[in-house]
């Protein structure tokens, strides 16, 4: 247990970070599901510019890494162009 009051407020601000980083991550999975689940071009043209946002601003706030949200856009653009 921590004896500082800073490092006690370290602790609550943690744990406040952490379930705000879990909620978008595990946001922007669902969404990565529903894209590669999608079987109509139209939509999934249309759905994959959220989802690559949504990615972008993942890997902007250090959730991610870059390179696995341009590996995850990569992936997902190769999904839509193979819809036919």
């Amino acid at each position: 247990m921590a004896h500082h009051k800073s490092a006690l407020k370290r602790i609550r601000q943690t744990e406040t970070r952490n379930e705000h980083n879990k909620y978008f991550a595990k946001t922007t999975r669902n969404a990565i599901k529903s894209l590669r689940s999608i079987t109509e071009k139209t939509a999934a043209v249309e759905m994959l510019p959220k989802v690559a946002s949504m990615l972008d601003k993942l890997a902007k706030k250090n959730i991610i890494h870059d390179n696995k949200a341009s590996n995850l856009k990569s992936g997902l653009a190769k999904h839509v162009n193979s819809l036919s």
